[in-house]
């Protein structure tokens, strides 16, 4: 019969090499046969939305059998130990500050945005961006005179809200690019002397913070330093105090089965990571530390929106990005890390929280 016309299309320019690649790598190759321009479509994202939705591991069922009977494993070297940390993080946020500046909105906020409307549009992300930092605030109870702690700087526009609240704001990161541009708006802004922003790994942080805040780092830290990590909040956070992360997370099967095979992601844009199931959160704060969870929002639609956003001011910006050095390949390759993530918002594989946690006194 016809092709049902509502379908996004794919057209296979080279099948057999396709083939060779899944065979070899699973989705590794899928991802690296649109980097080299060997398949394509008319809607990348609605395309794997509909695997994502399918197979967890968003192989097409006719190429399933080319699975290779092992999946890859995780080179060994990528593990977060501190120095491999400071690598991993490099890899990707020290690419080029103007490279990020050319999709994201004018608060360089690189996590999902809080819409009021949607679907969104670019012109309302700067304050959706602003909407979901000024609700991390608010909840880590963030105001005048706070002592307040950031794991993962970013470009530094939650440091910057937090000082403009009258905040005392220590925070941390491992990327000189974003270090660099960080300290740049916090002078231009005016804060630097309630802001300091340095170049250190979160196990190294010392001192006691009535709100330690970290959005969208912990899915850089490694499934072994879980518990560190946690425990390393709660030992941050003065007694009373609050901890609000912002987190994505995949299901827990998932997790498991992914966490000693090597993706597509982790090879190209995050080496070392590996996103957490809330049940692992719950299950590692509940059993290693005394966090309690005390509030929790799930921004999952939000996410998928932001994506988009991202994705189509990218695409728009093609021509610029190349100016800065960036060649097709990248820029395929960039273009199906932001569709790949976005539908595993849509399909529901993936959600993100923003999620509370109090210190129990006495600990």
């Amino acid at each position: 019969g016809a092709a049902d016309p509502t379908l996004p299309t794919l057209v296979v320019r080279h099948p057999d090499r396709l083939a060779r690649r899944i065979g070899r790598s699973g989705l590794i190759g899928f991802g690296e046969s649109y980097m080299a321009g060997e398949w394509t479509c008319d809607d990348l994202t609605a395309v794997l939305t509909v695997l994502a939705s399918a197979v967890a591991d968003l192989v097409p069922r006719p190429l399933q059998h080319l699975r290779p009977v092992t999946l890859t494993r995780q080179p060994r070297g990528r593990r977060n130990t501190p120095d491999q940390a400071r690598r991993n993080i490099s890899e990707h946020y020290d690419l080029s500050n103007t490279l990020f500046g050319e999709f994201l909105d004018e608060t360089m906020t690189y996590s999902s945005a809080l819409f009021d409307v949607m679907p969104a549009r670019f012109d309302r992300l700067a304050a959706a961006q602003h909407r979901k930092i000024d609700r991390l605030l608010d909840v880590a109870g963030v105001g005048p005179g706070t002592r307040m702690l950031e794991i993962g700087t970013g470009w530094g526009e939650l440091s910057l809200r937090a000082a403009a609240r009258g905040a005392r704001v220590r925070t941390v990161t491992l990327s000189e690019e974003q270090q660099r541009l960080a300290v740049s708006r916090v002078a231009a802004a005016g804060y630097s002397d309630r802001v300091d922003i340095e170049l250190l790994d979160y196990r190294d942080v010392d001192g006691r913070y009535d709100a330690v805040i970290s959005v969208e780092m912990i899915e850089a830290v490694g499934y072994a330093f879980w518990p560190t990590y946690f425990r390393t909040l709660e030992n941050l956070t003065a007694p009373g105090g609050r901890v609000a992360l912002q987190a994505i997370t995949m299901p827990h099967n998932r997790m498991r089965a992914s966490r000693n095979t090597h993706t597509w992601i982790q090879k190209y844009i995050f080496p070392g990571g590996l996103l957490p199931s809330t049940e692992a959160i719950m299950d590692i704060t509940g059993r290693d530390t005394g966090l309690r969870t005390v509030d929790m929002l799930s921004l999952r639609p939000h996410y998928a929106e932001t994506l988009r956003l991202w994705r189509e001011r990218f695409t728009a910006r093609r021509s610029a990005v190349a100016a800065l050095g960036f060649d097709e390949v990248f820029q395929r390759m960039w273009e199906f890390y932001l569709a790949y993530s976005e539908a595993g918002f849509r399909s529901g594989y993936l959600d993100v929280y923003q999620w509370t946690f109090t210190r129990a006194g006495g600990r």
